[in-house]
């Protein structure tokens, strides 16, 4: 199917504007973005004069379908908190794609999300990367894993410390993941003898997925807010050589220098939470800007639900409020937590080659007044408002071969 989206002001993010420009759509990928380009004549033309035509967000740290609206106890799976070390864990198996929160991310212009485990564990399990519509998660799937989500601070240690076991202080948090790493490397170095011997080898679904950190194949998610345990992230991706990202990151910005030398990306936020806990002590909404500033790579997440998944464009808007610039607060959810994920090739931009993700929005998405007028996830139409009211496609529905 070939579609063009017309006549709109067009923000490519990782390129300049083009007002009335035009999104060519060829089977799925953006074909051509330009001023001047030439329609197909069996293209279907969408009209988005008046309109901006940006990239559908992506959201690096979420729960959806995992953590599901309005379902209680039986809709929560985000964390199996009966083993501190959950490598083996991964999100896809637990994502309900019915979930209420995917019609909700489409309302809010996000077309992808990272869903990860939950911060109950030192070690949560797999983390991965899907579009926000389908039938089952198989179909919607960008990258699985894409990163291992791991958990530093008060959470693993209230989780733990309530049932009187390890780990109940923060250093023996860091106990836990150290002990899991050492074993890691043990058992490649056992698992390489093997193989050089053509001797059997006995598989473990934990250390298979270490290793692959270990060897730079997955990121490693690290949920840390405080200073101090950033500064134990560090000091743990020293030790073990992985791919350190940081999550969360409330007290990033003491670091701001240490993490733009070392080149460690922060996906920060939640933005719009009370200060619950000790370590939430200094959120602020300023906090984006000064990392943006220092150089620090950056994506901001709602958290999911945390902060409503639709919410995650209104945060970029009130970190702008707060001295981020506006630029980098829009590619803050579109190419950065793509780049910082490894979904680049994919999603984030509108850029030829890449998957054909597109929001049609009535105006500038940082202007809160905005909203998402009409959503297309690789080249469908998932989402539309009009009149006063939205729509969603039926991923269920499929029309028949034979029409």
């Amino acid at each position: 199917m070939n579609l063009a989206i017309t006549s709109g002001y067009v923000v490519p993010v990782d390129g300049d504007p083009i007002d009335g420009g035009t999104v060519l759509i060829t089977n799925g990928k953006i074909a051509e973005v330009g001023a001047d380009v030439r329609i197909p004549e069996d293209c279907t033309v969408v009209d988005a004069a008046g309109a901006w035509v940006l990239p559908g967000f992506v959201e690096a740290h979420g729960h959806l379908g995992v953590h599901e609206e309005a379902e209680g106890w039986a809709g929560s799976d985000t964390n199996e908190m009966t083993d501190p070390n959950g490598a083996r864990l991964r999100a896809l198996d637990a994502i309900n794609p019915a979930d209420l929160a995917f019609a909700d991310a489409l309302s809010g212009g996000v077309t992808t999300v990272v869903i990860k485990p939950g911060s109950g564990n030192p070690i949560g399990g797999q983390t991965v990367a899907v579009k926000c519509w389908g039938r089952s998660v198989d179909e919607m799937l960008v990258k699985e894993p894409a990163s291992v989500k791991s958990a530093l601070g008060e959470n693993p240690k209230r989780v733990y410390g309530d049932q009187k076991k390890l780990p109940s202080t923060r250093q023996g948090v860091a106990a836990v993941i150290r002990d899991a790493f050492m074993k890691a490397q043990d058992y490649r170095a056992r698992k390489d003898a093997a193989a050089r011997e053509d001797k059997p080898f006995d598989r473990d679904g934990t250390m298979e997925i270490l290793v692959r950190v270990l060897d730079g194949e997955l990121p490693w998610c690290q949920h840390t807010h405080r200073a101090d345990d950033i500064a134990t992230a560090l000091r743990l991706a020293d030790e073990f050589g992985y791919r350190l990202i940081i999550n969360h990151g409330t007290e990033g910005h003491l670091l701001a220098d240490v993490l733009a030398e070392r080149n460690v990306p922060v996906i920060i936020g939640p933005l719009f939470t009370s200060r619950s806990k000790v370590e939430l002590r200094q959120r602020s909404l300023r906090n984006p800007g000064v990392l943006a500033r220092a150089g620090v790579e950056l994506a901001i997440t709602t958290d999911h639900p945390v902060v409503p998944i639709h919410f995650l464009v209104h945060q970029a808007t009130l970190a702008v409020k707060e001295g981020l610039d506006a630029a980098e607060a829009l590619r803050s959810i579109t190419v950065n937590p793509a780049r910082i994920m490894g979904l680049a090739d994919r999603v984030g931009a509108l850029r030829p080659g890449l998957d054909s993700d597109v929001v049609i929005w009535s105006g500038d998405p940082l202007d809160v007044m905005s909203r998402a007028l009409r959503v297309f996830i690789s080249g469908k139409e998932v989402y539309s408002y009009t009149d006063g009211e939205a729509s969603v496609a039926d991923p269920y529905y499929r029309e028949s071969s034979s029409r």
